[in-house]
């Protein structure tokens, strides 16, 4: 469905990154066919291209109307500086692709100044590893096949669930910024395994494996989370006692409140742009 399919990257960050190293892992693009510019980092383009082999470029008229796929990865409050830049050298016959938290359709759509099929997408930078969740949102001239073309790309880097673009806020500060939360949690235990005399590799090996193996025990039954965790404590038992002190700090109450706020503060950053008309 990819083959000689031309994608170009509008940012060359940390998801760009994840993407591009999923993308190429699962052979479904070939370096050739993918082409990333940014603001100012040439480095950051220099050391893309050095590690993936994948085209670089800064003359927008030359490379932008060739392309089939434009994926937006900026910062979110880059899109308007970033849409007025390039719009000239689009048409609507190209799928546009943005992994922007917050940034509506509608948004883009005006911002381009025509009918061009915009799918918003929420990823994660498990990308990098083939195993984010991608939440995809089809925007009023999409077409059938050009969500399946999107679908067919982000299922490179992991699973894909179609939802509506109401939605997304919410999955942004789930599952978007989810990894952060985890790699914090791992931080904790990595500083808790060291306090009780555990060396740095053998600790990461255990609370990898802990979490692959729980993540895999999740999604292959249908209990729920706390018969999981209650399975795990016998009373008077070890963790019982490590689970007391972690309701004692609300550690389950500020999860709660951590992907509230997330979510909250996607909605505040499309607020930002409903300026555009």
């Amino acid at each position: 469905m990819l083959t000689n399919k031309k994608v170009a990257f509008i940012g060359a960050g940390s998801m760009a990154e994840a993407m591009i190293s999923g993308i190429l892992a699962k052979n479904i693009l070939q370096p050739q066919q993918i082409y990333v510019t940014n603001r100012s980092n040439k480095e950051k383009l220099l050391l893309l291209q050095k590690q993936y082999g994948v085209e670089t470029f800064s003359n927008l008229q030359d490379v932008l109307p060739n392309m089939d796929i434009i994926i937006f990865a900026i910062k979110p409050k880059d899109i308007a500086e970033t849409v007025e830049k390039i719009k000239d050298y689009t048409t609507k016959k190209q799928v546009m692709i943005s992994v922007l938290a917050g940034v509506s359709i509608l948004c883009i759509s005006r911002l381009l100044g025509h009918e061009a099929p915009i799918i918003r997408t929420m990823p994660n930078t498990s990308a990098a590893v083939g195993e984010s969740i991608t939440a995809i949102a089809p925007g009023s001239f999409a077409t059938q096949e050009q969500v399946a073309l999107s679908k067919a790309l982000f299922k490179a880097i992991g699973d894909v669930v179609i939802v509506e673009e109401e939605k997304l806020d919410a999955i942004t500060g789930l599952s978007g910024s989810g990894p952060a939360y985890i790699y914090y949690l791992i931080e904790a235990m990595e500083i808790g395994a060291k306090e009780i005399g555990l060396d740095e590799k053998l600790a990461k090996q255990l609370i990898a494996q802990v979490l692959i193996g729980a993540a895999e025990r999740v999604k292959s039954t249908d209990l729920s989370s706390q018969t999981l965790y209650k399975q795990v404590m016998s009373p008077g038992g070890t963790t019982e006692a490590g689970f007391k002190v972690l309701e004692s700090y609300q550690y389950q109450e500020a999860m709660v409140e951590c992907i509230k706020r997330a979510a909250e503060r996607s909605t505040e950053l499309g607020k930002l742009y409903s300026f555009v008309k």
